[in-house]
């Protein structure tokens, strides 16, 4: 249920490869060279310069990060995911100008280009993951340094980071264009979007050639071909299971608080929801209190990944205008 990060993965990986081993004389169409850019309004440099790697050791930290990246595109759909992708893409292309003259003007160095490559989106959703990404220790090093689930990913970003000398243009700008776009202030989400008829054009052409099969009921997590295979699965169940486990804590906590709101009394429908209508059906019980004010926008975006519009506002007023949960809860039911 990735189709847009396998076709990332898949493209420019096989373009990056073939630029290097097979047609070196096109790589300098493919330079990220911000002189041209802004001497010579070579604006294409901006599509071509910010798209595919150069360096094979970029593309294949990248690559692997976008891998590891593909849970937001399973959990709020590939249209949200190529949203975010195409708005930190463009505000990190004027970020990146902006931080090069900066740098010229504090410490005097002048810089001609910058590394190619689809990077700062990459950087970008570190910030998604930081905030959204439930943290599972593994293990411990030496008793003091603990391992996570999410160690790895870090660790790759580092790599990375560390990769180029002016590396650390594209991550900080991919940093600061993902919290302005994740940014429920700035309000970026609704400009900078993917419109439906292009997402509804490209899930018909593209999507049956990049989709795979869904996996049968008799395939259980720990089946993977190989260790690090396994690994991953029982830590994306590990996310799940911890998710769910903070529905229950906040359930635990709302009944000793006296109940703001019934749990029992909103979450059965969502586990039987063969008819979207049943809150017309629901009797009213005495003595509750009005319902949450719930957010439209969070609603919207709920109803994007395919749930119904009544399922969405019970699961953001049981948790309390809480997105992740509500999100989590109704993928999980």
């Amino acid at each position: 249920k990735a189709p847009l990060s396998k076709s990332l993965l898949l493209v420019l990986s096989a373009i990056s490869i073939l630029l290097t081993l097979l047609f070196q004389h096109y790589q300098k169409f493919f330079v990220y060279n911000l002189q041209a850019i802004k001497e010579d309004f070579q604006i294409w440099r901006l599509v071509c310069g910010r798209t595919v790697c150069l360096d094979l050791k970029d593309t294949f930290c990248s690559s692997l990060l976008i891998y590891n990246f593909r849970i937001f595109e399973r959990r709020y759909g590939s249209r949200k995911f190529s949203s975010f992708l195409l708005g930190t893409w463009m505000l990190s292309a004027l970020f990146d100008l902006l931080l090069v003259e900066i740098t010229q003007y504090i410490f005097g160095i002048t810089i001609n280009s910058l590394p190619s490559g689809f990077l700062s989106p990459v950087f970008a959703l570190f910030v998604p993951f930081y905030s959204s990404i439930p943290r599972v220790q593994v293990t411990q090093v030496l008793g003091h340094f603990s391992i996570t689930n999410k160690s790895l990913v870090y660790i790759l970003g580092l790599q990375l980071l560390t990769s180029g000398s002016y590396i650390w243009i594209l991550a900080l700008s991919g940093l600061i264009s993902g919290i302005c776009y994740n940014s429920s202030i700035l309000k970026v989400h609704r400009i900078l979007c993917v419109p439906r008829w292009v997402a509804k054009i490209f899930s018909w052409t593209l999507e049956p050639v990049f989709s795979s099969a869904e996996p049968t009921n008799e395939v259980r997590v720990g089946m993977g071909a190989t260790v690090d295979i396994q690994r991953q699965q029982r830590m994306e169940l590990l996310d799940r299971q911890i998710m769910m486990s903070q529905v229950a804590q906040m359930r635990r906590q709302r009944q000793q608080q006296g109940g703001m709101i019934n749990w029992n009394r909103l979450f059965p429908p969502l586990r039987h929801r063969h008819n979207a209508n049943y809150q017309d059906h629901h009797p009213s019980e005495q003595g509750i209190p009005p319902p949450t004010e719930v957010s439209e926008e969070q609603v919207a975006r709920l109803m994007e990944m395919g749930f119904s519009r009544g399922d969405a506002l019970e699961a953001l007023r049981a948790s309390n205008n809480d997105l992740n949960v509500a999100t989590n809860f109704l993928l999980q039911h």
